[in-house]
């Protein structure tokens, strides 16, 4: 028999109407570009082959400014969380980061041969503001979705942000693929595609501004208070309660693990591409390309997995698909075993970020949700610092051994794997819950 409206499962909060959603969900769209272009496909081999020469410690310096910017977003996160929770002003500090990685995004354009501390600089501004961005656009979702549909809403999110990488690629390589004709150089095509990634993400992002609204109200500050020093307060207050939420604090140490080897394979899976098996721009671009449709759907399918299956079954699967996409990737001898590793990275990708994501707003109180998602993001840099930077020492330290970086990279997965045991999602939820 059919449910009657007022039967059937609610997914949106109460006030929400499906075009804040939208608009929410615009702005993975918007800043999936800088991941896939930048981070990912373009940018990283860029600066790896031409701006430091394919020197030795070339990817160790690709990596290290990735780390200077995760740490910057470790010292900076929590607080910045904290910060938005008090004052209601996610919508604000969203806006100030996405000018900033648009602004610094464009400025990558100025890099070249032999300006590699100002590339150093730049990208680890580009990331700092983008990864600051991505928390607070995260901590919008609990107040867009009910609790049991917080799976299928970041999926929307995650499904539609891969469809943004896919437009940003595309545009990148009708440009490469017109530049190479043309007979032009990395060091002249690479500097545009940069330019075009930072319009996408301003023009894209605009609707988040737009319609999605502010729903937190600011709480009140004891006279005489000071904005920094109670976020601080904050944060201590929370990090001494930690008992309260252990499964969310046994999640986060989790994620820490399996996100090293996540943020390894985003950061260089192109690196690795040309390097270990001789890919160009374009070839790296139409892989990168192929596997953001991968991604899409592995977001969308296992947001609507993770609200039947559960939350730890779902992320098992996922993990078990990532330690397939290694495997794969350090067999493969030539292009064909490599693609498939490819596309299950990008299936991958796109489950485990959502997974991830709703678990932690499913087990996080409603009155701290910015904060325990700046905490979220503290896990997350702080694993793009851990992994990456492994992935660049073996590499330096081996003389340029891709292959023995990459299999020390599914060591992450194995060990996410067993730290997941741990966690008791209804255990966790009722804690979100009691807390006023």
């Amino acid at each position: 028999m059919t449910k009657a409206p007022s039967e059937r499962p609610r997914r949106l909060a109460p006030g929400v109407r499906p075009r804040e959603v939208v608009a929410w969900a615009m702005y993975d769209f918007a800043n999936s570009g800088y991941t896939t272009v930048v981070i990912t496909a373009v940018y990283n081999a860029y600066f790896v082959g031409v701006v430091a020469g394919s020197a030795p410690w070339a990817t160790l310096a690709w990596t290290a400014a990735l780390a200077l910017a995760n740490a910057l977003i470790v010292l900076t996160a929590p607080v910045i969380g904290a910060y938005a929770d008090l004052r209601a002003r996610k919508k604000r500090l969203l806006a100030l980061s996405t000018v900033g990685c648009v602004a610094f995004t464009s400025a990558l354009a100025l890099t070249g041969p032999g300006s590699l501390a100002l590339a150093v600089v730049l990208v680890a501004a580009s990331a700092f503001f983008f990864g600051t961005g991505e928390n607070l656009i995260a901590a919008f979702l609990p107040e867009l979705a009910e609790g049991e549909a917080l799976g299928t809403v970041s999926g929307w999110g995650w499904s539609l942000g891969y469809l943004g990488g896919l437009l940003a690629l595309g545009l990148a390589l009708g440009y490469v693929g017109w530049a190479q004709s043309q007979g032009h150089a990395a060091s002249q095509f690479v500097p545009v595609t940069m330019l075009i990634t930072a319009a996408l993400f301003a023009l894209a992002s605009l609707p988040t501004f737009l319609l999605l609204r502010e729903r937190a109200e600011p709480q009140p500050a004891a006279p005489g208070s000071r904005l920094v020093r109670d976020a601080f307060a904050r944060l201590r207050h929370t990090l001494r309660h930690a008992a309260h939420f252990r499964d969310l604090a046994r999640f986060l140490g989790c994620v820490i693990v399996y996100q090293s080897g996540i943020q390894t394979v985003v950061a260089l899976a192109a690196v690795y591409a040309q390097e270990a098996l001789g890919f160009d721009t374009r070839e790296t671009i139409v892989m990168i390309l192929v596997v953001n449709v991968t991604a899409a759907l592995g977001a969308f399918a296992f947001g609507q997995v993770q609200d039947r299956l559960g939350h730890v079954p779902t992320l098992v699967v996922t993990l078990l698909i990532w330690i397939a996409t290694i495997a794969a990737a350090w067999l493969a001898e030539g292009r064909g075993l490599f693609w498939v590793a490819a596309n299950l990275a990008g299936l991958g990708l796109g489950a485990s970020q959502s997974a991830a994501r709703a678990l932690v707003g499913y087990l996080s109180p409603a009155t701290r949700r910015a904060e325990f998602f700046g905490l979220w993001g503290l896990a997350v840099k702080l694993s793009s610092i851990l992994g990456p930077m492994s992935y660049g020492l073996v590499t330096w330290l081996s003389v340029g051994n891709h292959r023995l970086a990459i299999l020390v990279t599914g060591a992450f997965f194995v060990a996410g794997l067993a730290l997941l045991a741990g966690v008791d999602v209804a255990r966790g939820r009722r804690a979100a819950l009691a807390q006023p």
